[in-house]
């Protein structure tokens, strides 16, 4: 009876800290104007959009694309995104990142180089708690500003009772919790394995982790 008691309460535990983590979820910021660089994670069409748009209306002195596909050129990717001219003198890609944790040192080695302290983080919104929280992990003395986008393949209106979002937001709840104990205690956090279940169709010249 006592473990019966135990495994209600920890499954109980768990789904609260399930709704708080969806209600939670980061809204886009208003205030821009600070922003240094631009950091947009591959792993949907929107993801770019939203990046390549805020930074060639003047967001950030510089852009960097992580986690690119090593077959794919600045040139497919401006034509992808619908870059302009500010893509063609300021746009980085950067191609080692394997996973999140690898964008977020792609990120930092590029933060430093270009002496960034205030970093706006482009990727799905589902996405951004993880990535934002490994994003400060290896770099705590910057300012890391998310700026979520909704990708159409997982609609957060009514996830209660969509299988495809409950799937997506769930997995990704419990790769922040991982991620949450890894970094306390010091340790790297490898967490994706192949792409994301819900825009890897969106981009699959850029995509290579969620």
């Amino acid at each position: 009876m006592l473990l019966k008691r135990i495994a209600i309460a920890i499954v109980a535990l768990y789904v609260a800290g399930f709704v708080v983590f969806v209600i939670s979820l980061p809204g886009t910021p208003h205030n821009l104007k600070d922003v240094q660089g631009v950091v947009a994670l591959t792993g949907g069409g929107s993801r770019l959009d939203a990046a390549v748009a805020l930074f060639e209306k003047g967001v950030g002195e510089r852009l960097l694309i992580s986690g690119v596909n090593p077959q794919t050129t600045k040139a497919e990717l401006k034509k992808l995104s619908h870059g302009k001219a500010r893509f063609d003198c300021c746009t980085d890609l950067g191609y080692a990142a394997e996973d999140t944790f690898g964008n977020a040192k792609e990120a930092a080695a590029w933060a430093r180089f270009h002496h960034y302290k205030r970093i706006l983080l482009v990727t799905a919104r589902y996405h951004m708690p993880r990535s934002a929280a490994e994003f400060r992990d290896v770099m705590p003395d910057a300012a890391i500003i998310p700026y979520p986008v909704d990708p159409d393949s997982v609609r957060l209106d009514g996830w209660w009772y969509d299988l495809r979002a409950l799937r997506v937001l769930n997995s990704e709840y419990v790769k922040y919790l991982a991620v949450s104990v890894l970094t306390t205690f010091g340790l790297e956090p490898g967490l994706d394995q192949g792409a994301p279940p819900d825009e890897s169709e969106a981009a699959p010249q850029t995509d290579k982790h969620s």
